[in-house]
């Protein structure tokens, strides 16, 4: 990376968090632009090199959060000696939910948009290389799999309750805290994962 290019992802890099810090303490709403460049100490052109609005760029945040989370769940990962797919995907999940248990401002911010912040592709769309695209952890977990029927929606399902179920228990207890209502989670998981999984020609696999 040229020193140009890495003096632009530094200040990309201090407008999102500066947006950051802002918009968990001050609300998006009450957040200006203004705020965001002078809190960052640049100006307010170089905001628009990066960025449409305050919007734009919550939702990059959103997506770039999200990237964080999951890249350091596969970090965790990467640690195991996990080799079954569905042990795999279980031990993510877990993972995802400890780290929102013990940022619970990040929770808040990313709301119930985890699925969206991943899936959205914003990142790509920014063209941003630096940032941890999701589709590399999908494909590296099921680009060979050929056991699941449409595996990215499969996925999309299993983020969608997580995100959901977790923005309601660990901010609210509702309807109950999310240490009792973890162990169904999981569950849960794999029981998506096993009505998606293709049945075979000995009639072994997933459900109806």
């Amino acid at each position: 990376m040229s020193k140009i290019d890495k003096n632009k992802q530094i200040k990309r890099e201090s407008l999102l968090e500066t947006a950051f810090r802002l918009f968990t303490s001050k609300g998006i709403q009450k957040t200006s632009i203004s705020d965001i460049v002078e809190a960052a100490g640049v100006a307010k052109g170089t905001f628009y090199l990066y960025f449409k609005d305050k919007y734009d760029i919550r939702n990059k945040l959103i997506a770039h959060k999200s990237s964080e989370v999951f890249k350091r769940a596969d970090l965790a990962l990467q640690t195991t000696d996990l080799t079954e797919l569905e042990d795999r995907v279980v031990f993510l999940v877990d993972n995802i939910i400890s780290q929102l248990v013990e940022d619970r401002t990040l929770l808040g911010f990313i709301s119930k948009n985890l699925s969206w912040g991943v899936f959205k592709n914003v990142l790509i769309e920014a063209g941003d290389d630096s940032e941890v695209d999701f589709y590399d952890i999908y494909h590296s977990m099921f680009g060979n799999e050929g056991r699941y029927d449409n595996p990215e929606v499969m996925v999309f399902m299993i983020i969608e309750l997580v995100g959901a179920t977790c923005y309601s228990t660990i901010l609210y207890n509702e309807p109950v805290g999310i240490d009792e209502i973890k162990p169904y989670i999981l569950r849960t998981v794999r029981g998506i994962m096993e009505m998606h999984r293709i049945t075979d020609q000995t009639g072994k696999g997933g459900g109806n």
